[in-house]
């Protein structure tokens, strides 16, 4: 049996499309196509990464002589050594992962975008109307301010709940433990590298806005501006703050896929284990901050300073998580 027909043979055994194997090796489907009607040859490199994609030795492929019930296969998942219970995710449920994981997570960030930025309508006004340059009263500027921060809620809550359905099916990923079919790892990593020169580019240019997005406001405030100079620069500090929780989320998102795949960085089995445990936790917490800030803002009607209490209880959450990880990993 000549390359061509093994190549068929493999890939008809896998259940799969000339389309999915071509994504698999990173190449065009005619590509597959040409080798599959012996019209052309794959490089080495794609024969070695094509024997690890299809769980057999590179002997195999290369000599014409084995034939498929003399061929060689590589242990592919280790069935023998699994413990009971414990999940199993193939090339390909790794392949939807990360395909899901992409689309959706710009749309995640811009929800997160117009949460962070919802304020912003209603800080200006408010600080347009307390400074006299317009003829809109305080409470018509509240009034249209607080109409623009729920619609921005709203959306935000709207790109939530119809986007993340999508991973549904696998939360398991970053609650449970796992384990990979042969293939996936290395297919993982090689994205992985791929993709780490624009998550550090991200993560940089995000950094520096916020930190950055800062210095405007404290320069205003330092040189005794006006309150509504001020006011403009506290809403530009939300809107960088914004775009930069959008690079987070929606980039380095998308290189946390990679890691949640690999059981690595912050997805390692033991941490996996204190999240699911810290969850009650967290979810209370927020449910908590938000009763605060509603009651807090309705009492007060200084909604345009009330957004604070955002800032704050972010800073506390991170500090909170951590002692209270502390607590789970010594008991």
């Amino acid at each position: 049996m000549i390359l061509a027909d093994k190549i068929i043979n493999e890939r008809k055994k896998n259940g799969w499309s000339q389309e999915d194997l071509a994504e698999m090796l990173d190449v065009s489907r005619q590509s597959v196509s040409k080798w599959e009607g012996a019209q052309s040859v794959p490089d080495l490199q794609k024969i070695l990464k094509m024997a690890e994609v299809f769980g057999v030795s590179t002997d195999y492929l290369l000599k014409d002589e084995l034939e498929p019930e003399n061929r060689e296969v590589l242990p592919e998942s280790r069935r023998d050594l699994e413990e009971p219970g414990i999940r199993r995710v193939s090339l390909e449920d790794a392949t939807e992962y990360i395909s899901i994981r992409k689309e959706i997570l710009p749309k995640i960030g811009l929800g997160v975008f117009l949460c962070i930025t919802s304020p912003v309508i209603l800080v200006f006004l408010s600080g347009l109307s307390a400074s006299g340059l317009c003829n809109i009263s305080r409470n018509a500027c509240v009034a249209i301010g607080l109409v623009c921060l729920f619609l921005q809620i709203g959306c935000a809550v709207y790109l939530f709940i119809t986007k993340s359905g999508k991973l549904a099916k696998f939360d398991f990923l970053e609650k449970e433990d796992f384990e990979t079919e042969y293939g996936v790892d290395g297919m993982v990593k090689e994205r992985l590298a791929e993709n780490e020169g624009i998550n550090t580019r991200a993560l940089t240019t995000g950094v520096l806005m916020c930190v950055l997005g800062a210095l405007p406001l404290i320069i205003c405030s330092v040189l005794g501006m006006s309150a509504f100079v001020i006011t403009g620069m506290v809403c530009l500090l939300l809107l960088l703050i914004g775009c930069a929780v959008y690079l987070f989320v929606s980039v380095c998102g998308v290189n946390s896929s990679y890691h949640v795949l690999l059981q690595d960085g912050d997805y390692t089995k033991e941490k996996k284990r204190t999240s699911v445990k810290l969850e009650p936790l967290v979810s209370a917490y927020w449910m908590f901050i938000v009763v605060v800030y509603l009651a807090i803002s309705f009492l007060t009607g200084r909604w345009d300073r009330t957004w604070i209490i955002w800032a704050v209880s972010g800073v506390l959450f991170a500090l909170i998580r951590i002692i209270a990880g502390s607590f789970v990993i010594k008991d």
